[in-house]
């Protein structure tokens, strides 16, 4: 088919002066698409000519934009999103346990999947890295409705063996065994990929986290999928844990748990020893804004991670996060670094959530933009879908401003359409 609108993607990362040539912007554009994929990019009017009998979805003055993509977040916790006053680790134990307990239960664990999958894809969301809870069939659950739907998942069952109640406990015999079925089930087949996932390191012990990096040095094609530094009092706990590791990242370094496709949520309170490994190994930094003002974790180091030259993700996180939108995510993300004196453009910010965080998943030929080939994942924007909205977009004088509108003022009611691999979703 035809889709017709204002086009606009990421070519490059932008710099931050100077995002001319980062990016194709089309007014008068249309994509063609063809069995599922991007076939061609171009003036509306010139894909028509040359394409007459082809179906046209007309999404004129709209931004056809590629799908984002949301790099951490937690399928079980939908009904633990916007709980009340606590921070992380009393978070965890009064709220989020208490519900994940729940998805021992196979029947529970695929209304939730099915609630979970339309949640993202209703904010344009259409490439999702996920934790499932410590349950087989959670991940069973989760992989089956995102398949309905021909998504990109990421996702693993959690490995959980010690400081966790009874009902949410494995052991590291049992997780290697759980992991590697579904592995052998799930990763690369369709849409999906596979996520080995140590919930963090209070959670796992010394035998399961050996037992976690044992997998991922069986199954290199596999992402990791952890959480690093994201609360201080979680800090000092964990290094109890393990005295003998010099830091935080140290412990899942010293555990063959770091390298290129390892993604390590939050990332917050970082030495530079923790930076630089970062670096050097290739893991990415995620960044969770808005769980990590409603949890009151900190603030991401955002200028001082790129300068260092740490890949960076950005992510929904929720149930802590507040938002499936990843445009509220990247309005957030905006709002925590003005606290730190370094203003994210908004060139970066919309590359950031589809190109950038599809190269952080090595997927940038997959996914993230409308390169040639790629899956034609998309959302349709409208940016002045709202009074507030349409006010004040009368008085945007350039792409760039309206994109800096759009991330302030916009959220779920923006996204007009999504297509996953050329297939308008209802």
């Amino acid at each position: 088919m035809i889709i017709r609108g204002r086009v606009l993607h990421f070519l490059e990362e932008p710099k931050t002066d100077i995002p001319e040539g980062s990016y194709e912007y089309i007014e008068e554009g249309a994509l063609l698409t063809k069995e599922g994929r991007i076939w061609e990019i171009g003036n509306y009017q010139e894909i028509r000519t040359k394409y007459p009998n082809f179906d046209v979805m007309d999404h004129r003055n709209d931004l056809i934009f590629p799908g984002f993509i949301d790099l951490h977040n937690h399928f079980p916790q939908v009904q633990v999103i916007g709980s009340y006053g606590t921070q992380l680790l009393e978070w965890l134990n009064k709220y989020t346990f208490p519900e994940e307990a729940k998805f021992s239960n196979k029947a529970y664990a695929k209304v939730q999947a099915d609630r979970f999958v339309r949640l993202l894809l209703g904010n344009g969301t259409t490439t999702s890295v996920s934790f499932c809870s410590v349950h087989k069939d959670s991940a069973n659950a989760l992989f089956e409705e995102a398949s309905k739907h021909n998504m990109c998942m990421i996702a693993g069952k959690v490995m959980m063996d010690r400081n966790a109640p009874d009902n949410l406990i494995d052991d590291p015999k049992s997780s290697y065994r759980d992991t590697k079925a579904l592995i052998s089930k799930w990763h690369e087949k369709g849409r999906n990929y596979y996520a080995i996932s140590p919930r963090f390191a209070i959670t796992s012990s010394p035998e399961q986290l050996s037992q976690a990096g044992r997998l991922v040095s069986e199954f290199p094609t596999c992402y990791l999928q952890t959480h690093l530094a994201e609360n201080e009092e979680e800090i000092s706990y964990t290094l109890s844990l393990y005295p003998r590791s010099n830091n935080y990242l140290d412990i899942y370094r010293g555990f063959g748990l770091v390298g290129n496709k390892s993604l390590m949520g939050h990332s917050i309170h970082l030495s530079p020893n923790e930076i630089a490994t970062l670096k050097d190994l290739e893991a990415v930094a995620v960044h969770c804004p808005t769980s990590n003002m409603f949890l009151g974790s900190g603030f991401f180091p955002l200028n001082n991670l790129i300068k260092s030259g740490v890949k960076v993700g950005i992510a929904s996180d929720v149930g802590g996060g507040t938002s499936y939108s990843m445009i509220n995510n990247l309005d957030a993300a905006y709002k925590i670094q003005q606290f730190l004196k370094f203003s994210v453009k908004p060139m970066y910010s919309f590359y950031w959530a589809t190109l950038g965080n599809a190269r952080a998943l090595g997927l940038e030929k997959e996914i993230g933009s409308f390169r040639k080939g790629n899956f034609a994942d998309i959302v349709v924007l409208d940016t002045a879908n709202d009074i507030c909205s349409e006010i004040r977009m009368k008085t945007c004088k350039s792409l760039t401003e309206e994109l800096f509108v759009l991330q302030t003022l916009g959220g779920n009611h923006s996204v007009k359409a999504v297509y996953i691999a050329g297939k308008r979703l209802k």
